[in-house]
């Protein structure tokens, strides 16, 4: 079978990182690092990206495989042409590439959405009339809001309170199917869940776990075989990989036993008086012409992030989050969100409330002043957002708002000391 040009011979990585006595850190590059962008003085200055948590900005790896592709694109499966043989190949690569990268069974089905949001409806459109959903309501709406039979759990007060409550809710819950929906990373407060713990407790009664992994695995690597998960989800958009693509892959039985997700061409087998529809999990989910350059784009994530290496990438992440939430609490008038503590482990993103300051005109202040990129809102986490800020009222908020401050591979200390001094500002200025 053709296969694509190779890859250029330049690293893609940038210089190697030092910092302290820290590890050397080859950080995968990506575009519009140093873009400027105007300020309302008229002057314009380096781009500070901290709102990685909402999508992330491209990898240069990835965009190198796009352009590598684009020449013979072409429609998937059904060409007999050399330029549909080539994408095919690359089409069917990208999903084995998600498969190793995620540590799914050679038996689960790899299946390509749009998104998040989108692979969870298909979970929910595939899961047996009947089953008990289990869910805690401190999920992003795209894992809260799909199920048509759901028990929401009140967001718990420590991981320990997460397993227990978990562990009684599927006890109660009638016999027959049931699935535990969890988030592994919080795309508020960035905590990281006892994913492994919650696992054992719905292996322990009969219950299946589906994992929202959208904030984790630009952060993290994620093994579902070693963790026991039954389904992963996640978002090319947040891995480097801005293309429109994501992924369902997990248990293929109840996603080949479910009407297409779309119906339309590849989705079926036959089509007469009757349709029958295609045996895989995989040709019944992804009807009509796939996202084959996003698919390519997510699998260069995949492997530019494996390349860098894991440990390096999450001691770099690990320092500059210890940087940002140092200098956020040297604030008296700014306090972080938590769901369980300052201990608690967890990627680089922190939620944070200015005292008198409503959250979108602390968003457009850091824009406009400082070329600060942050997100403000309820971060599609309504329920979450009003726990974390109850209290306050949302006196100063935002109507129960807060900001956000996410990173990742692009970030650098200058990034996070721009936005602290930049907060320290706000303490002595008026309200906008």
């Amino acid at each position: 079978m053709p296969t694509l040009a190779p890859a250029p011979s330049r690293s893609p990585f940038t210089s190697p990182e030092t910092s302290g006595t820290g590890p050397e850190v080859r950080v995968p590059r990506i575009i519009g690092a140093d873009a400027p962008v105007p300020l309302d003085d008229g002057r314009r200055v380096p781009y500070a990206n901290l709102d990685y948590a909402a999508s992330a900005p491209c990898l240069e790896a990835v965009h190198e495989a796009v352009t590598r592709a684009l020449p013979y694109y072409s429609s998937v499966h059904r060409g007999a042409g050399y330029a549909s043989q080539v994408t095919t190949q690359a089409y069917e690569d990208a999903r084995e590439t998600v498969r190793t990268f995620l540590g799914a069974w050679r038996r689960d089905a790899v299946v390509f959405t749009r998104n998040t949001t989108d692979a969870m409806n298909l979970l929910a459109h595939a899961v047996p009339s009947g089953t008990s959903v289990v869910v805690f309501e401190s999920e992003h709406h795209a894992s809260l809001l799909p199920w048509r039979r759901a028990v929401r759990l009140p967001v718990p007060a420590t991981p320990a309170e997460a397993i227990d409550a978990a562990d009684r809710a599927l006890a109660a819950t009638p016999a027959g199917a049931r699935l535990l929906v969890v988030t592994a990373a919080s795309n508020v407060t960035g905590e990281l869940w006892p994913i492994r713990e919650l696992a054992q407790v719905a292996r322990r009664h009969g219950a299946r776990i589906a994992v929202d992994a959208a904030q984790l695995v630009p952060h993290r690597p994620l093994d579902m075989t070693a963790l026991g998960l039954d389904y992963v989800a996640f978002s090319g958009h947040k891995l480097y990989a801005p293309f429109g693509a994501g992924v369902l892959a997990g248990r293929a039985d109840w996603l080949r036993a479910a009407e297409p997700y779309l119906k339309g061409g590849g989705a079926s087998a036959s089509v007469a008086e009757t349709v029958r529809w295609a045996p895989s999990a995989e040709q019944r989910h992804e009807a009509g012409t796939p996202n084959v350059l996003g698919v390519i784009a997510l699998a260069a994530a995949c492997d530019a992030l494996t390349a860098a290496g894991w440990d390096a990438l999450a001691a770099r992440e690990e320092r500059l989050l210890a940087r940002l939430r140092a200098g956020l609490a040297a604030l008296p008038h700014v306090r972080e969100l938590t769901l369980w503590g300052d201990r608690s482990p967890r990627v680089g993103i922190v939620s944070f409330t200015v005292t008198g300051w409503n959250a979108r005109d602390v968003a457009l202040t850091l824009s406009g002043e400082h070329g600060i990129g942050v997100r403000d809102g309820k971060f599609c986490a309504h329920p979450l957002v009003r726990h974390l800020l109850d209290g306050e009222g949302g006196a100063g908020c935002g109507e129960g708002a807060a900001v956000r401050a996410s990173f990742g591979i692009g970030s650098t200390e200058e990034h996070i000391d721009r936005l602290c001094a930049a907060l320290a500002r706000l303490a002595g200025s008026a309200r906008r």
